[in-house]
């Protein structure tokens, strides 16, 4: 069986995110990933983004080598029949422009793969990197702060419990007192609190096949 290929961190991506061509792979990572957990993406938790325009001012990662050289193919076809893929005919102005990206186009400038770490904390409305990682700390949220370890008090257990009425958030199924799971909704790996708003009732079978995702 194959070795799976682990991804490195092309240089165009370490450039938009402030690391430097130095530090080793393994060592952005963690440092990334340390950066994201302290605080999670605010639509995770409010299903809404705070901020606005402002995200139009954090990075845009470049799409993988594969997406870029289908686009370069895309718009050398474009040249070629005078049109666009839905038929339109463009002007001069567009041809133009075709051209100069044509021209220009490098695939060593865009990376094969983008890590799963950096990729997750894209917004998934404007693609740009959450500015969370690069603005917030843990204790700017809350006067409190925020809860990030997975213990549960057991108070909170007592409230969730009696939240959701011994029933799996997910499946619906009503629990013994022997059969009820804690789940993270925000799970801590991202950034996720455990404080009662981010804990949810659920069965065994649920959690366990949820991992480490956001169900939100």
């Amino acid at each position: 069986m194959a070795q799976k290929k682990k991804a490195s961190i092309h240089p165009t991506i370490r450039q938009l995110l402030g690391y430097s061509s130095t530090q080793p792979d393994h060592a952005v990572l963690r440092h990334w990933k340390n950066r994201a957990t302290r605080v999670c993406k605010p639509c995770w938790e409010l299903r809404y983004c705070p901020y606005g325009p402002l995200v139009e001012q954090s990075p845009l990662l470049p799409g993988t080598r594969t997406e870029a050289i289908a686009h370069n193919n895309y718009l050398k076809e474009c040249l070629r029949t005078g049109a666009l893929a839905d038929g339109r005919r463009f002007g001069v102005t567009k041809r133009n422009s075709f051209q100069e990206q044509v021209k220009a186009f490098n695939p060593q400038d865009y990376p094969e793969t983008i890590p799963p770490a950096i990729a997750e904390m894209q917004c998934t409305v404007f693609g740009h990197v959450c500015p969370v990682v690069f603005a917030a700390e843990g204790f700017t949220e809350t006067v409190e702060g925020r809860r990030t370890g997975r213990y549960v008090p057991f108070r909170v257990k007592m409230r969730v419990v009696r939240r959701d009425n011994y029933t799996c958030q997910h499946c619906n199924k009503h629990l013994q007192d022997n059969e009820v799971e804690f789940d993270h909704i925000v799970p801590i790996s991202k950034g996720g609190s455990s404080d009662e708003h981010n804990i949810r009732l659920t069965c065994h079978e649920c959690n366990a096949d949820k991992s480490d995702r956001v169900d939100i």
